[in-house]
């Protein structure tokens, strides 16, 4: 009895060895660039958090400005690029005349002078619209943007075409999978080069049809993301990757991260292999998944010398603090020229 005891207790410290050494980051290769950082919305007003909700006009809760950019324009991602971004996060709708207009919002009211639904629009109509008429900082007493958005509103063709060889996060904003196949019809249009350098993340449907449509694409959405962290952290100890995590864009909520096998060198090793992006955001709560690593607190959290993606908020505040923080490395840019 006593000899089974003592095979029994060397085969579970043999196991518990072997499961730690698999996922040691001892021998994980660590990257030797900085942390990719993905701009959400590009160079955006930042707004009140407190108390937000789906349908909350953040519009209307700008904080004083301290740039000039309004989120989802030209200007915007072009200063983001100059400013640190490695990749610019935006979002799409479909327009009447089969185009698709980078936006924001389901409906116009909130940000522009215009009014309904934004896909029941053409182009040329979202086009006419002011996208600064709505931004106020102090209640609706002065709109400091007003006026200065006329005809701001592109389109992803637009986009696509002024920066050629920077990379972009398309935001599906729909459940349509009808919108996953046009996405798909508008992205095999550009070179090959080009919609390398993309990846699209919405609702399941859309994200469903765009993936059958393009293998070959990084595309995510909540369903395939929570089956990959979940799956993960069941078995990911043996080093196996779940399908749900190759060729895919994996974010990280920060409260999540320490509970994923090889957090960080060898979590991003193994997601590497298998043709996949890992952006680190902030905690999860049961919402959305747009809480970033926006404060210079938030930066300090990551592990030391971390070389994945972190989606930020506040791309100028972040870009700041890695270039103080010598584990993250340098904030320069290291993507191509528009």
């Amino acid at each position: 009895m006593r000899k089974m005891w003592l095979w029994i207790g060397g085969g579970t410290l043999f196991f518990g060895a072997l499961v730690f050494v698999n996922n040691s980051n001892i021998f994980a290769v660590r990257p030797t660039t900085r942390a990719t950082i993905l701009a959400h919305r590009g160079l955006a007003q930042d707004f009140d958090r407190v108390g937000l909700q789906n349908d909350t006009c953040t519009a209307a809760r700008m904080l004083p400005p301290t740039h000039q950019y309004l989120e989802n324009t030209i200007a915007s991602m072009r200063a983001a690029f100059e400013a640190g971004a490695d990749i610019v996060e935006l979002d799409v709708h479909p327009t009447t005349d089969g185009q698709f207009a980078v936006f924001h919002d389901w409906t116009l009211e909130c940000r522009t002078d215009g009014h309904g639904v934004t896909r029941e629009h053409s182009m040329a109509q979202l086009k006419a619209l002011d996208v600064g008429y709505g931004y106020t900082a102090d209640g609706g007493r002065t709109f400091p943007f007003r006026g200065h958005g006329l005809g701001l509103m592109p389109s992803l063709d637009e986009v696509l075409t002024t920066f050629p060889r920077r990379r972009f996060l398309i935001n599906i904003k729909s459940n349509d999978p009808n919108e996953g196949r046009l996405l798909a019809a508008a992205l095999r249009a550009r070179t090959a080069e080009e919609a390398g350098r993309l990846m699209v993340y919405g609702g399941d449907a859309p994200i469903d049809a765009l993936r059958n449509a393009m293998p070959g694409l990084r595309t995510m959405s909540r369903s395939t993301l929570k089956a990959c962290l979940f799956s993960y952290v069941g078995y990911g100890w043996t080093g196996m990757v779940p399908p749900a995590c190759h060729n895919s864009i994996i974010f990280v909520p920060t409260n999540i991260a320490p509970w994923l096998w090889g957090w960080p060198d060898r979590f991003l090793e193994r997601m590497r292999y298998v043709g996949s992006l890992v952006f680190a955001v902030g905690p999860y709560s049961g919402g959305d998944f747009s809480s970033g690593i926006d404060t210079p607190e938030d930066v300090r959290s990551l592990p030391h010398g971390y070389g994945g993606g972190i989606l930020t908020n506040d791309l100028q505040t972040v870009a700041q603090a890695l270039q103080r923080s010598k584990g993250l490395g340098d904030a320069g840019p290291k993507g191509g020229a528009p």
